[in-house]
């Protein structure tokens, strides 16, 4: 017998599938980048690859500012680096450090967002 799921349900599931993309995509941005080894040819396949997947969900709201931001980010990246024609393996080389201080700001901003002190002081008095 086929499960039949609620609309709250459906919806939850397609959140979470596109935000566990967007994560996996700052996560292998983040790799590409950090490798010194990595080419530009290297990027722009994964990178291309990764984007197709995020464009490939359905697109939800995004409440939170860490995924806001990480959208922009990566709609920003894309168009910089992938759109545009005149970019080249030199422009690539010289943005590798920027972009990686970036995502690691992006990252500050999910776990700030994470981890709430005040959340824990109360649990702590009460006992």
């Amino acid at each position: 017998m086929a499960k039949i799921y609620t609309q709250k349900q459906i919806e939850k599931y397609k959140r979470q599938k596109y935000l566990s993309t967007l994560n996996k995509c700052t996560k292998n941005l983040y790799k590409l980048f950090k490798n010194p080894s990595t080419t530009y040819e290297d990027y722009k396949k994964r990178f291309s690859k990764l984007k197709e997947e995020l464009d490939n969900q359905e697109a939800v709201y995004l409440e939170s500012e860490y995924s806001r931001r990480t959208k922009e980010y990566i709609e920003n990246l894309y168009n910089l680096t992938i759109k545009n024609k005149e970019f080249t393996t030199n422009d690539f080389l010289e943005i590798k450090d920027t972009q990686i201080t970036k995502l690691n700001g992006l990252q500050k901003l999910k776990n700030r967002a994470k981890y709430n002190k005040e959340k824990h002081k109360a649990k702590i008095f009460e006992e």
